[in-house]
């Protein structure tokens, strides 16, 4: 916040990891300074909660906490604006009402976002144009695809809180088809321990039927339904009355979402969870588990339906994202199964089809890295990304299926070996594979040499490797076809080189053709070895 730039910080951390607090202190901090304050969350609900928050962590500090929501009488709504606009509110906590026209503050220097995901881009872009030079923090456990992507290549600065709070338990999750008795069961358990309930049906309409067959299933229970439909007043009412323990359910929709924390309650039931998104999901069960007391969620889907192949793949992710801090995760996965959006456009999520997503986060990544080096010297520009070399040969390269049995291990293993840039990476991931999996079998050793190739043709400015009937053909960069040619004199008749190529004719005299082929590029790269003398000679 002290730096000359203004700054734009995505700050993760998981559901109840202490994200508040940090936005607590920054506030202070900003006021402490003489400029005001925008709190902006996605409901009411979380306005109210935090207005509590705030007054109660600065109450012995001089400063004016104020809140613009529809809680608020629209009197009590234009006394806020004018105070705002006088400068004598420091900080006000809002919802969307904090995006009209009328609100103008006299010296605005911090804004929280709080919950992002929740937000369009639109939304988060004109609330900075409102003020060019202020610091803007923004808070969420589960970053929606653009967002982490921005980060992750660093047009955003990016913190992660990764320590969970002293004696925190991860919550049990549990995927299953829809059954009363599974309901009542877990119901009974957590009203025998004095707990309280959150069920989850994100439809208002049918949602009082829903709480009376919930009333039928477990008599034993005071039921109480919450939805952004209801009257202001009543909502608050019946928010107030359930975190004051007078009712043992809540029926809701997901306006329990966002930030809000009563410890009493956990157990969550999510009905229809197929049709909720990842980052919901996993903002939901969020709401248990904040407390020292083992937390339930269970994540009810239709019996009778075929869950789609997208809807499948959130409910995996939910569930093996069940240990503590695992909202970096989920988004990850999220980028993965949706895709990354559009940086300079409003789509927040989306495959970029045209050039693939690790082509295009080079390129991104590279276009970020010059305009931070601007001003610069010309030679501190990372160079021009370039694709790897293409390697076409004549082997069968995979780990099989035999060897890495698990689906998604064998994917994550690929990436990781795609990724990698030096020979000393790939030999740690051999020895790493032969420790977890025993000896790699032949279609393994291939593919490690076929990645070993592609290391050292980019070393060495060959950018496409081939076999032709019994002729290794070298695709050359300009500056490597100097050295191919005197390379090539060795060979006499059997290697030329012309048009951006060199062809080299094997006889069976010369053995493997790899180990060829391999001393080869050691060459071209200005390495000498036992290899490359034998290709010499």
């Amino acid at each position: 916040m002290e730096a000359p730039q203004p700054m734009d910080r995505l700050l993760i951390g998981d559901v109840g990891y202490g994200k508040t607090e940090v936005a607590v202190r920054a506030a202070f901090k900003a006021v402490m300074d003489g400029k005001q304050v925008a709190v902006l969350v996605p409901t009411t609900v979380l306005a109210q909660q935090h207005l509590l928050t705030f007054q109660q962590r600065l109450a012995a500090f001089p400063v004016e906490v104020a809140m613009l929501s529809r809680f608020c009488s629209p009197k009590e709504q234009k006394a806020v604006v004018e105070r705002l606009g006088a400068g004598r509110a420091d900080m006000v906590i809002g919802t969307h009402r904090l995006l009209q026209k009328d609100v103008e503050f006299k010296d605005l220097g911090l804004l929280v976002v709080d919950e992002e995901h929740r937000f369009g881009v639109r939304h988060k872009e004109w609330l900075k144009q409102m003020r060019q030079q202020i610091d803007v923090l923004t808070m969420t456990a589960t970053p929606i695809p653009r967002t982490l992507n921005m980060a992750l290549s660093g047009v955003r600065d990016m913190s992660t809180i990764d320590t969970p709070p002293e004696e925190r338990l991860p919550i049990r999750t549990q995927v299953v088809p829809y059954d009363e008795a599974l309901i009542r069961r877990a119901i009974l358990r957590e009203l025998n321990r004095n707990g309280q309930v959150y069920f989850v049906h994100n439809r208002v309409q049918g949602i009082q039927q829903i709480a009376q067959r919930l009333q039928k299933i477990v008599p034993e229970a005071s039921i109480a339904i919450g939805h952004g439909q209801m009257d202001e007043e009543k909502l608050s009412k019946v928010m107030l009355d359930f975190a004051g323990g007078r009712y043992d359910v809540l029926v809701c929709t997901t306006i329990i979402e966002s930030g809000l924390d009563i410890p009493n309650v956990n157990t969550i039931i999510i009905n229809h969870a197929d049709r909720l998104g990842l980052a919901q999901l996993y903002q939901l069960r969020g709401r248990v588990g904040r407390s020292t007391v083992q937390a339930y969620a269970y994540l009810l889907h239709s019996r009778h339906l075929r869950l789609s192949d997208v809807a499948r793949r959130r409910l995996e992710a939910i569930l093996e994202a069940s240990e503590l801090g695992a909202g970096f995760g989920i988004a990850m996965r999220d980028l993965e199964i949706r895709g990354a959006g559009e940086i300079l456009g409003v789509e927040q999520h989306g495959h970029i089809a045209a050039i693939g997503f690790e082509l295009y986060a080079r390129l991104l990544a590279q276009a970020v890295n010059e305009l931070k080096a601007a001003g610069t010297d010309a030679e501190s520009l990372e160079p021009e990304v370039r694709t790897p070399p293409l390697i076409e040969l004549p082997l069968q390269a995979y780990l099989p299926e035999e060897y890495v049995p698990e689906e998604g291990l064998r994917i994550k293993i690929y990436q990781r070996l795609a990724s990698m840039t030096s020979e000393q990476e790939l030999e740690d991931t051999r020895r790493e594979l032969e420790d977890r999996f025993g000896l790699l079998p032949a279609a393994a050793e291939d593919l490690l040499y076929v990645l070993r190739m592609r290391i050292l043709a980019e070393q060495a400015g060959v950018r496409a490797i081939g076999r032709e009937n019994h002729n290794l053909v070298l695709k050359l960069d300009a500056d490597a076809q100097e050295k191919a040619r005197s390379i090539a004199s060795h060979f006499g008749r059997r290697a030329w080189v012309g048009r951006g190529q060199m062809w080299l004719a094997m006889r069976p005299e010369d053995g493997d053709w790899r180990v060829v082929l391999e001393a080869l590029l050691l060459r071209l790269g200005g390495r000498k070895g036992s290899e490359a003398e034998r290709v010499e000679n």
